[in-house]
């Protein structure tokens, strides 16, 4: 498992050069505001580029190409005070990177007695000034727009913490981005006959999100796999039996055939630099190919809990959906329809192949198949339900207006009966109702698998598709 880049974030306040002569103190008071923010955009995984207070257009042409050395990923614009558009544009088209206008007020209203009390006009004038971040933000938004720049806006109060936390969902918005954009992408094998919902152009997935695809052959999974010693396979059956809820039914030699291909799953993650893979592969006709697939679950579980999510069914959108869960530190696992219960108004969703077992409710049980669903051979899988509680599905959508489009809904896991047939599968209310949601779900035209995550987080993939630029659709 590799780290997750370092967020490079450049933050500059923008002012008037003119003004500091005329109202004295106010240039330090305005420095003193973007410190403040400066000290709470601290923390792990950023890199902070501090661009200054930003007042002429000769000093934005540099704080642009300042952006530009260090390569930036987020560019922060603090509105502390009037500022003309003159001075923001250079910058902004030198840095060329994604844009957050930070429309913040110091306080949230100005104290119009203590102000009414200050000795002269030019007093006034300079109090007034530290308020007025709100007067130059339809002026720049005014020539972004004619000059066909993208921005983004949160407006509110210097420490409010609902505004922190927006900054904060831009933050980890631009930080998947940035995870995506160095990801790589394993392919292996190919599609599954007949789901032409799945299929999908790689190409556009490298345009749109920024990561390597890299082909690769079961045979190479296979070869690694015979070359597995005998001391390996039984740490890692140790391994197995401490992370899952072995059944007493799994034949100790199908559990230590799981263990095998793990250990050769691992090898062949680490050789090719993976951080998303996306598999099928019938394996017939070869029987050390049949061999490795029919015994990949368990292995490639592992990995997903490991922050390298796993897709089964050569399902590449939905390996990329399954990692911008991950990367936002919800999870991330497979799923589709399994069944409505109109009873309970809850939707049942699952699927065979890896689970996330970090954010399962309880432990995962390993159950032996004696029909390896839709492929050849027979061997193990895992039976777990996500986690009780609040929960978020993402499907990566192919969209003929957008190329792509993120569709998202939040909902609960529940409590209750499911299907124990040796898979993943859980119980998923939704505000509007079993009945709206499968429609309105349906209606956007995703593939019949999505990835489902704990937690409400659309609000950050709302802002991570509008730094992507593609589309977005939340049905509840």
């Amino acid at each position: 498992m590799r780290a997750d880049p370092i967020l490079r974030v450049a933050l500059c306040g923008i002012g008037i050069e003119a003004y500091w002569e005329q109202f004295v103190g106010l240039r330090a008071e305005l420095e003193g505001y973007l410190e403040t923010i400066a000290s709470l955009l601290s923390r792990p995984g950023v890199e902070l580029i501090r661009l200054g207070l930003v007042d002429t257009p000769m000093g934005a042409r540099e704080a642009g190409r300042q952006c530009r050395r260090a390569d930036v990923d987020l560019l922060l614009i603090y509105v502390t005070t009037y500022a003309l558009s003159s001075t923001v544009l250079p910058l902004v088209q030198r840095a060329g990177v994604p844009v957050v206008v930070l429309n913040l007020q110091p306080e949230k209203a100005i104290d119009y007695e203590a102000f009414h009390r200050l000795p002269d006009r030019r007093a006034m004038t300079g109090a007034w000034l530290a308020y007025c971040s709100a007067c130059p933000v339809p002026e720049i938004a005014n020539v972004f727009q004619r000059a066909g720049i993208g921005f983004h806006q949160v407006t509110g109060v210097l420490r409010e913490e609902r505004t922190w936390m927006e900054i904060g969902d831009w933050l980890a918005a631009a930080q998947v981005k940035s995870v995506l954009k160095e990801a790589r992408l394993g392919l292996l094998g190919h599609y599954y006959s007949g789901m032409l919902d799945v299929g999908t152009d790689v190409t556009q997935i490298c345009i749109q999100f920024g990561m390597h695809v890299e082909m690769l052959e079961v045979d190479e999974l296979s070869a690694l796999r015979a070359a597995v010693a005998e001391v390996e396979v039984s740490r890692r059956v140790e391994e197995i039996q401490q992370h899952f809820a072995v059944q007493a039914d799994c034949p100790e030699e199908e559990v230590r055939r799981a263990a095998r291909t793990s250990v050769a799953l691992d090898e062949f993650v680490q050789k090719h630099e993976l951080d998303l893979l996306a598999y099928y592969y019938k394996g017939s006709g070869n029987a050390e190919n049949e061999d490795t697939m029919s015994s990949i679950i368990v292995g490639t579980s592992l990995l997903t809990a490991r922050n390298i999510p796993v897709a089964g069914e050569y399902e590449v959108k939905n390996a990329v959906a399954m990692k911008i869960l991950d990367a936002l530190g919800v999870g991330g696992s497979f799923t589709e329809y399994y069944a409505l219960d109109f009873d309970a108004d809850v939707v049942l969703m699952g699927h065979d192949g890896p689970g996330h077992i970090a954010i399962a409710e309880g432990k995962t049980k390993i159950r032996p198949l004696d029909v390896y669903h839709g492929k050849v051979g027979r061997g193990l899988s895992v039976e777990m339900s996500v986690r009780y509680g609040p929960v978020t599905l993402l499907s990566v959508v192919e969209d003929d207006e957008d190329n792509f489009k993120l569709l998202v809904a939040e909902g609960e896991c529940v409590a209750g009966p499911i299907l124990q047939i040796g898979n993943t599968n859980s119980r998923y209310r939704f505000p509007v109702g079993v009945r709206r949601f499968v429609e309105d779900w349906n209606a956007e035209g995703p593939a019949h698998h999505c990835a489902v995550g704990v937690g409400h987080v659309a609000g950050r993939i709302e802002k991570l598709a509008r730094l992507l630029g593609v589309g977005f659709h939340q049905v509840c």
